[in-house]
C-alpha cells in the first residue's frame, strides 16, 4: 500500500471509530487527520504542519463575519425582536388558513433573513406561537411539525453563517453572490410549506377569525420595520459595495444593540451572558474550520477527492445522474452530521466534479446547503428537529408522521434548485456578482 493511501485510509478510520466511541466531530477530525501526517512526515514536521494548516484555516478575513452575525443575532433575539417580526409575519398571513402557523412560517423566513440561524428561528418563534395555537385548538404536533419544517429556512436566506464556511472552503466565491442565489431557495421552500399547510389546515378546520384594521396595521408596520430595516442596510450595503460581508456584520452588531437600547429589552447586566453565548457558538465554527483544512491537507495528498470523482464517474458520465448521487449522499450525510463539518468534508471533494461539467461554484453551493439543511429537521441528530419538540412539548415520533409531507415538499423544492440553475442563479446574475451559467434553464442542457 502506498503511502498516500495509508495516510487517507488511517484519517477516514480513525474518524469513523472516534465518533462511533462519542467523541466531538472537530476533535475527531483534528485528531485522526495529524494522526495520519506522522505516516507522511517525521513527527516533530508532521506537528508543525498540523499547526501551520490549523493556523491556516482560521486565518481568512471573510470568517470574521461569522462571530458578529452570530453577535447581532443573540442582541436581537434578547432585544424583543421576536415579537416584532411576529406582528409582521401575521399581516402577511393572517388571512390564509390556518393563519397562526402561516405566521409560524413567514417568521421563521424573516427571523432567518435578520439572524441566519434555523434553530434560534425555530426556538424563538415557536415559544411565542405556542400558547396561541393551543388557544385556537392547534394540534401540537401540527403547530410543532410547521414550525420545524419552517425552521431551516433560516440557513439560506442571507445572511448565511454556513454559506460564509462554504465560500472560504471552496475558494474565491463571492458571499455577495452566494448571500443573493440563497433568497428564491429559501422562499421557495418557504411558500411550499406555506401551500402544505394551507391544505393541512383547511382539513383540520384551522379557518383564520383575525381582521386587521387599518390604525392595527400601520402600528404593527411602525413597529417591525426598525427591524426589518436591518435587512436592507446589511444586504443592500454589500451590494452595493458601500462595505463587505464582514464589514456589514459588524454594522449589524452596532445597529442590532442601538436597537436593543431603544426597545428598552437590552440591559448593561446582559451583555455578558450574550457575549459568552456568541463566543461558544463562534468558537465551535471556527474550531471546526481548522482541524479541517488539516484534513483537507491530508485529503489532498493521499488524492481522496480525486479517487472519489473518478469512482462516481465510473458509474456514470451523465451530470443528471451524478447530481442524483450527490444529493442522495449529501441528505444521508446531513441526517447525522452537521452542515458545517459536512460542508467542509464534502465541499472539496465534490466541487470539482460538478465544475468538470459546467456547474458553477455557487450553483453547487445553495444545492449542498439546501441538501444538508433537510438533515436539521431529521434525526437522529437534527438540532431543529430537538429544538422544535422541546418547545412544542411534543415527542420526535408524533412530529415525524407529521412532518413526512413536508420532507415530500422540500424534496421537490430541492430538484427544483438542483436542476434549474436560474432559481439560485438569476438574482446574482442580473445584479452582476457573477457570471451566467451556461444554461439558466436545466443542467447539462
Amino acid at each position: 500500500m502506498s503511502q498516500a493511501a495509508l495516510a487517507g485510509l488511517i484519517m477516514v478510520i480513525g474518524i469513523v471509530i472516534t465518533l462511533a466511541l462519542g467523541f466531538p466531530i472537530g476533535l475527531s477530525i483534528g485528531a485522526s487527520s495529524a494522526a495520519s501526517i506522522l505516516v507522511i512526515l517525521p513527527f516533530d514536521q508532521a506537528m508543525i504542519t498540523a499547526a501551520q494548516r490549523f493556523f491556516t484555516g482560521a486565518n481568512s478575513f471573510s470568517l470574521l463575519a461569522i462571530p458578529f452575525f452570530v453577535l447581532a443575532g443573540n442582541i436581537m433575539n434578547n432585544g424583543g425582536i421576536a415579537k416584532r417580526l411576529i406582528g409582521c409575519a401575521r399581516l402577511v398571513a393572517h388571512r390564509l388558513p390556518g393563519d397562526l402557523a402561516q405566521t409560524n412560517i413567514v417568521a421563521n423566513m424573516l427571523f432567518g433573513a435578520i439572524f441566519g440561524s434555523g434553530v434560534a428561528a425555530a426556538s424563538a418563534m415557536g415559544s411565542i406561537l405556542r400558547p396561541m395555537e393551543e388557544e385556537e385548538g392547534y394540534a401540537s404536533e401540527f403547530s410543532a411539525a410547521v414550525n420545524i419544517a419552517s425552521g431551516p429556512t433560516g440557513m439560506m436566506i442571507p445572511p448565511s453563517n454556513i454559506m460564509i464556511v462554504y465560500s472560504t472552503v471552496a475558494g474565491s466565491v463571492s458571499i455577495a453572490a452566494l448571500f443573493m442565489a440563497g433568497y428564491v431557495p429559501g422562499i421557495l421552500w418557504g411558500i411550499g410549506c406555506m401551500i402544505l399547510t394551507a391544505i393541512m389546515a383547511k382539513k383540520r378546520g384551522y379557518i383564520s377569525k383575525e381582521h386587521y384594521s387599518l390604525s392595527t396595521t400601520l402600528k404593527v408596520l411602525w413597529q417591525g420595520i426598525p427591524s426589518l430595516l436591518l435587512i436592507v442596510i446589511v444586504i443592500g450595503g454589500i451590494l452595493k459595495g458601500i462595505f463587505t460581508a464582514t464589514e456589514g456584520s459588524a454594522i449589524a452588531v452596532v445597529y442590532s444593540l442601538v436597537l436593543g437600547v431603544i426597545y428598552r429589552n437590552i440591559k448593561f447586566k446582559d451583555l455578558p451572558k450574550i457575549l459568552l453565548s456568541s463566543v461558544k457558538t463562534t468558537a465551535v465554527v471556527e474550531f471546526l474550520v481548522c482541524v479541517s483544512s488539516i484534513m483537507s491537507w491530508v485529503m489532498s495528498f493521499a488524492k481522496i477527492p480525486q479517487m472519489i470523482a473518478n469512482g462516481m464517474l465510473g458509474l456514470s458520465h451523465n451530470p443528471i445522474v451524478i447530481l442524483l448521487i450527490m444529493n442522495l449522499i449529501l441528505l444521508i450525510v446531513g441526517t447525522f452530521m452537521d452542515p458545517t463539518p459536512a460542508v467542509l468534508i464534502f465541499t472539496p471533494i465534490f466541487l470539482p466534479i460538478v465544475q468538470s461539467f459546467g456547474m458553477t461554484t455557487v450553483h453547487f453551493g445553495l444545492m449542498m446547503v439546501m441538501n444538508l439543511c433537510v438533515g436539521t429537521i431529521t434525526p437522529p441528530v437534527g438540532a431543529i428537529l430537538f429544538a422544535g419538540c422541546k418547545i412544542g412539548n411534543v415527542k420526535i415520533e408524533q412530529v415525524i408522521r407529521m412532518l413526512l409531507p413536508f420532507f415530500g415538499v422540500v424534496i421537490v423544492a430541492l430538484l427544483f434548485v438542483t436542476f434549474i440553475p436560474a432559481l439560485s442563479m438569476a438574482l446574482p446574475t442580473a445584479l452582476g456578482l457573477t457570471a451566467a451559467p451556461a444554461s439558466m434553464l436545466f443542467v447539462g442542457a
